[in-house]
């Protein structure tokens, strides 16, 4: 030991031994000079066994060749500085058993001879935590990824807790973000039934108050012409209902399809018979009358509501003086149904919304209607295993096309 170390033992003991961490002074040679209590104690040598040895002693022997080289470098810098903040650095204590350690450089001139002296902490029980920590980390990201799948996301990590926070912040808006939805679709809905029956019922009530009138023989007419205005509103507001316990079935799932063998001419007759009733003046009907030689197995009741909805609304939404193209065809394993109008079209901001529960296009507000046929429609579709897209030109017309396999698979 130097000399000025041997005069000044007892100050350096003192200041050394007040320090925590372990402390080792080593000479150009890499040999230790001095160190304290707390770094005898972490590599497991006494004061005697430490002095004099080459510090190799306390570092693994498969970095010696690198700490070597890494040392003389540092030595002719000069510099204080932190080691291992880019790599992991180990020291070995007397029974041969290697530890994670954390190390500080300070170099320092006593006499004309340069040192180095190490402060060095035992980090195992850090490391140890840090990974218990990420052994946590990733057990929960793992339940957190599973119960927000619905998201299409994954939560990389849980460390942070105002992370946590922020997302159930999200959860929570969107969550009072629906409900808020829900509540403006009952006001609507409420709205929108209220209109509906309110109509046709007032045109019942006038057309019986206006039987009442004609009592005479001779006005049988008159008295037919009311009774047909009540059977036709009657016949509304049923087509309404059902359209309404439609959807109950649909969302309780109640609805059962019943499948079975029919001729597709029989369904697409009856549609267009029904259909013909509904013509404004002027319109007609254009539809393929070669198709007896189609087979289905399918839900033929289901398939004669979706044409028929299909088929009504480009009545409906068509000027009189119009036709309406009903094109069918057919190959080994499905049948497409295209119904073309020439009506009012789809304004191109609603399209995207037409087949939602309750949602009519702004051009068709003043037609009667409720905004539940389509959706139902592609509800039925797509449980026959079909399809429904439409294309629709403002002003000029729609046209819906339905995909549906001639038998369905059950």
């Amino acid at each position: 030991m130097p000399n000025l170390f041997h005069e000044n033992e007892f100050v350096f003991s003192v200041l050394f031994e007040a320090v925590s961490e372990g402390v080792i002074v080593v000479d150009e040679n890499q040999t230790i000079v001095v160190t304290n209590r707390a770094a005898e104690k972490m590599f497991g040598y006494t004061k005697e066994e430490l002095l004099n040895q080459p510090l190799n002693l306390l570092i693994p022997i498969r970095y010696h060749k690198k700490h070597g080289s890494h040392f003389s470098s540092f030595y002719k810098k000069s510099s204080t500085r932190q080691m291992g903040q880019n790599s992991d650095l180990y020291g070995a204590n007397k029974t041969g058993i290697n530890f994670p350690v954390e190390v500080g450089l300070n170099p320092f001139e006593i006499s004309g001879k340069k040192y180095v002296m190490s402060i060095i902490i035992d980090i195992t029980n850090r490391r140890k935590s840090e990974a218990k920590i990420l052994e946590l980390n990733t057990l929960l990201e793992g339940k957190v990824s599973e119960r927000t799948s619905e998201l299409n996301k994954t939560v990389k990590t849980l460390q942070v807790e105002i992370e946590k926070r922020v997302k159930a912040e999200s959860k929570l808006i969107k969550a009072l973000k629906k409900e808020k939805e829900l509540n403006e679709l009952k006001t609507k809905f409420l709205s929108l039934v209220s209109h509906e029956f309110k109509t046709p019922l007032s045109g019942i009530l006038n057309a019986s108050i206006l039987i009442g009138k004609y009592k005479l023989s001779e006005m049988q007419e008159k008295r037919e012409k009311h009774l047909l205005t009540i059977k036709n509103k009657v016949q509304y507001l049923d087509g309404i209902l059902n359209d309404f316990l439609s959807v109950e079935r649909m969302e309780s799932g109640k609805v059962k399809y019943k499948y079975g063998n029919f001729k597709l001419s029989k369904v697409v007759n009856e549609v267009i018979y029904n259909s013909n009733l509904m013509l404004k003046n002027g319109q007609h009907i254009i539809y393929p009358k070669n198709i007896d030689n189609i087979d289905l197995y399918q839900d033929e009741k289901i398939l004669e509501l979706i044409l028929s909805n299909i088929l009504n609304n480009a009545i409906k939404y068509s000027p009189e003086n119009s036709k309406i193209n009903f094109i069918i065809k057919s190959d080994t394993s499905k049948v497409i149904y295209e119904i073309k109008d020439e009506g009012i079209g789809i304004p191109p901001k609603d399209q995207k919304y037409i087949f939602n529960r309750y949602f009519r296009a702004e051009n068709a507000l003043t037609n009667q209607g409720t905004g539940i046929g389509l959706n139902i429609v592609k509800t039925h579709v797509e449980n026959l295993g079909g399809k429904i897209k439409f294309r629709s030109i403002f002003n000029e017309g729609t046209i819906f096309i339905v995909e549906i396999p001639l038998k369905n698979k059950e």
